[in-house]
């Protein structure tokens, strides 16, 4: 049994290690890759940045994600991980969302055969034991979801539209993960390891992607993070425990709100921007939340400081709620709503301002291929 002093060591040891290996392997990359997932074609304006960049930030997210499967197997152990059906079916649908993604950089897939794989990833999460509890219907649990893990995956990859937004926010996510872990004292968990490499890689990958970026993230590393998203969701939002108390329905809902707020809120604000307009929301555009905070004056650097502050109130709201709030608690959820409802507010509301300035400026461009 590994002593208290020890564990902080050796997970200090690791995740400095793996920011480390995640920094080298971005610097390799970008020293021998130059067009890969760059997507670039003649006529077609692809990103918010002029400039053509590789999209290759998927490929350490994935390694470091196998690296720490490996070494929790070695550490602690091994039964925990190739005998457990959530941790397998984790990396089956990882692995499936990774390749997806590595696909679409590289051939510009179609988004029907993007969405299929979408579900399937849900699905291996359903059938490996990783469900929503969120009624007494086995039906509805798993329907949702899947629809949750579909939404997520496309809510990350529209996310990825500006240096440094996408990656920081999956990274507050997974800070928000390893607190309600650390309040339930699950350090020797699989996840507790699994999710510190994942932060670990994209901190070293956000040392590249912040603005000025010289690398993108991409689909292969949107689809795949947004596997891993879509389980800390169920597992620590949906299926939230309070301490010393069980999870509910109210929980789920309050705690999902605030850890993924910016991701539900950017991808709402599109969806109904685009369909007032009758245009696709899976169509890429220039109209994005980001977006529009930069056409009333913000830089992309700027937008950037602006979300990561947001998803740090965020997940100390979050903290907050599962270390000191029943359950059960209706006064949580009204206040949660309405933080949730004042952000929204503004960033549609800036939309709308927008609009009314510069209306060639927020809409869609069908050229645009990425979110």
């Amino acid at each position: 049994m590994i002593d208290q002093i020890s564990l902080v060591v050796l997970f200090c040891f690791f995740f400095f290690g793996m920011t480390a290996f995640s920094l080298l392997i971005n610097s390799i990359l970008l020293r021998f890759i130059k067009t890969l997932g760059t997507k670039n074609q003649p006529g077609m304006v692809v990103r918010w940045s002029s400039e053509t960049k590789p999209a290759i930030g998927g490929l350490a997210f994935y390694i470091v994600f196998l690296i720490s499967l490996c070494v929790y197997s070695i550490v602690f152990d091994p039964i925990e991980v190739f005998k457990n059906t959530a941790i397998l079916g984790l990396l089956c649908a990882a692995t499936l969302g990774f390749l997806m993604g590595l696909t679409d950089d590289a051939y510009n897939t179609k988004p029907l055969l993007k969405l299929g794989v979408q579900v399937l990833c849900g699905l291996i999460l359903v059938f490996s034991g990783t469900t929503i509890d969120a009624s007494g219907s086995l039906l509805f649990n798993q329907f949702l979801t899947i629809a949750w893990v579909v939404g997520i995956m496309n809510s990350i990859n529209m996310l990825d539209n500006m240096d440094g937004i996408s990656t920081s926010v999956s990274a507050f996510v997974l800070v928000a993960a390893l607190i309600y872990m650390s309040g339930h004292g699950s350090f020797m968990d699989v996840d507790f390891l699994l999710l510190t490499g994942i932060l670990s890689a994209l901190v070293g990958f956000l040392f590249y992607n912040w603005n000025p970026s010289s690398i993108f993230m991409g689909d292969t590393g949107s689809q795949f993070l947004g596997v891993i998203l879509g389980y800390i969701g169920i597992k620590y939002c949906w299926n939230a425990e309070p301490l010393s108390q069980i999870s509910s329905p109210l929980m789920g809902v309050s705690t999902l709100l605030i850890v993924f707020l910016l991701p539900i809120i950017d991808t709402t604000v599109v969806t109904i921007n685009r369909l007032r307009i009758g245009q696709s929301p899976f169509v890429g555009g220039r109209d994005h939340t980001t977006h529009n905070l930069s056409y009333i004056g913000l830089s992309d650097r700027q937008v950037a400081i602006a979300f990561c502050i947001t998803s740090a109130l965020s997940v100390l709201f979050y903290s907050v709620i599962i270390f000191y709030s029943e359950s059960n608690n209706y006064f949580t959820f009204g206040l949660t709503l309405s933080y949730f409802l004042v952000v929204f507010l503004f960033l549609f509301g800036v939309t709308e301002y927008n609009k009314k300035r510069k209306p060639e400026e927020s809409a869609t461009n069908p050229e645009i291929v990425n979110q």
